[in-house]
């Protein structure tokens, strides 16, 4: 792809643009910014509605999972794609990561106790399951309520309006001077808006999973980290053969992250509703998550250190260098 942008004596001025387009490429990403934009907002927005059903009739904890994702994914779009997008104001990014956390807490609680069911309860002796109980009565009575919320987060006012402004605005998209520019000859800008500042954020010196201020810093970063694999997949066609192995490494570090965040969860959730120390009630339990977390974290340690480095930081934002 050659790209050639005219600078003169009154500075930057909008392009004299060459795009060699590769043949095989997808059609839509031969268009402009601001179409493909809107083609990935409709594709968010259409896996939404078609998901609502099933997440109110809350039979599989999968349609909830798949809504978050979609949720996540419309909030990255709108936010890697702003410059491009004359939106309404319902559907600033804010008002949809506010939706999204209203739905967070009851898949969270679905996810917390997947992994003890799944994970750790069968790995237990017989006598450690009793003092268990009052847990998973607490989680079963948090995950009820999270659900009203979530019904009425669905079926409200603010949520509604979301949908039929977005809706209205797909009919007749208006777009920037900006957003009417060819996709191919701003690639670099819109990746660059995804992965700007991952790479310094404080988490990834975290020395101790166990401190505080460490735990919360990791937290950031894993919410950092998706962000980065939601913008890169909206461009993953455009370069597929760089942009795919880079969003396996960072699914990968996600998913590391987000280990270590079950089990930090878990182990608040049990000082708070054991009578008494986790470590003398459920001795196994609390082994076996230790170990669990030493895993995770020893994994975490050395799936990062690439992009510590200065060879792996700098291939990872070569990904907004355009080739020629």
């Amino acid at each position: 792809m050659a790209v050639s942008r005219q600078i003169g004596a009154e500075g930057y001025r909008l392009p004299c643009v060459t795009v060699q387009v590769d043949p095989e490429m997808p059609a839509l990403l031969r268009g402009s910014s601001g179409s493909v934009a809107a083609a990935l907002i409709d594709a968010r927005l259409r896996r939404l509605v078609a998901l609502q059903n099933e997440v109110l009739a809350d039979r599989d904890p999968e349609p909830l999972h798949q809504m978050r994702v979609s949720f996540r994914r419309l909030r990255s779009t709108l936010e890697q794609f702003a410059p491009a997008l004359c939106l309404p104001d319902a559907a600033d990014p804010r008002r949809v990561a506010r939706i999204a956390r209203r739905l967070g807490l009851a898949r969270d609680l679905d996810v917390l106790r997947r992994r003890l069911d799944v994970d750790l309860v069968p790995l237990l002796p017989e006598r450690e399951l009793e003092p268990l109980k009052p847990l998973f009565k607490q989680l079963r009575r948090e995950r009820r309520l999270a659900f009203e919320e979530l019904r009425d987060c669905l079926q409200g006012r603010r949520y509604l309006k979301l949908l039929a402004k977005l809706q209205g605005w797909l009919k007749q998209p208006v777009f920037t001077p900006l957003g009417e520019e060819p996709l191919l000859a701003w690639r670099s800008e819109w990746l660059q808006a995804c992965l700007a500042g991952l790479t310094t954020l404080p988490g990834w010196w975290a020395s101790n999973p166990y401190d505080p201020t460490a735990i919360a810093e990791l937290h950031g970063l894993r919410r950092r980290i998706k962000r980065a694999r939601y913008g890169l997949s909206n461009l993953r066609a455009v370069d597929p053969d760089r942009i795919g192995p880079w969003l396996a490494r960072l699914r990968q570090l996600q998913g590391l992250l987000g280990d270590l965040n079950d089990l930090q969860l878990i182990d608040a959730a049990l000082h708070r509703q054991l009578d008494g120390s986790p470590d003398q009630l459920l001795p196994a339990l609390c082994s076996l998550m230790a170990e669990q977390r030493v895993q995770a974290w020893q994994q975490w340690q050395v799936q990062a250190e690439p992009l510590r480095s200065a060879e792996g930081r700098a291939e990872f934002h070569s990904l907004a260098l355009i080739q020629a």
